[in-house]
């Protein structure tokens, strides 16, 4: 159907975690594909490992959903003030550190946050501007994470 002109992009999807073996596994084996949507959060990184290098080394874009996790993010980082080094690339506040964190990934395409509030939706965008983080900062962003 793409060759007849029929439809313009094949995409893949799934929403679990034991699903991205297989979803890398078609990535790495079926041409053709022109993207992959799955949930990548910092709570949920094993798209780094699995699904991310591959989707690289073929081209292939990444739509990250879930990125809050439902807000259990914002649970975890309730009252905890936001670092000064999340101004080193332009996170105002936790929502902009945790997309930034997946925008910086080169691996990224796109990241879809849900929801029904316009001034979240308007502060989300936000992190799509200004500078992102580095390798080094993106790994800074991890330890702190995991330091919760």
């Amino acid at each position: 159907m793409k060759a007849k002109g029929q439809l313009r992009y094949i995409g893949i999807t799934h929403y679990t975690t034991g699903a991205l073996a297989e979803l890398a596994r078609i990535l790495d084996g079926e041409s053709g594909i022109d993207f992959v949507q799955l949930g990548y959060s910092l709570a949920t990184r094993e798209p780094e490992t699995t699904v991310l290098p591959v989707a690289a080394r073929r081209g292939v874009a990444v739509i990250v959903n879930q990125p809050f996790e439902q807000g259990n993010l914002f649970r975890k980082v309730r009252g905890k003030p936001l670092p000064d080094w999340a101004a080193e690339f332009d996170g105002a506040n936790w929502g902009q550190v945790f997309l930034k964190y997946l925008l910086g990934d080169p691996a990224v395409t796109v990241v879809i946050p849900a929801t029904n509030k316009p001034d979240h939706m308007a502060d989300n965008l936000k992190a799509g501007y200004g500078r992102l983080p580095d390798p080094q900062q993106r790994d800074g962003i991890r330890r702190y994470w995991e330091s919760l």
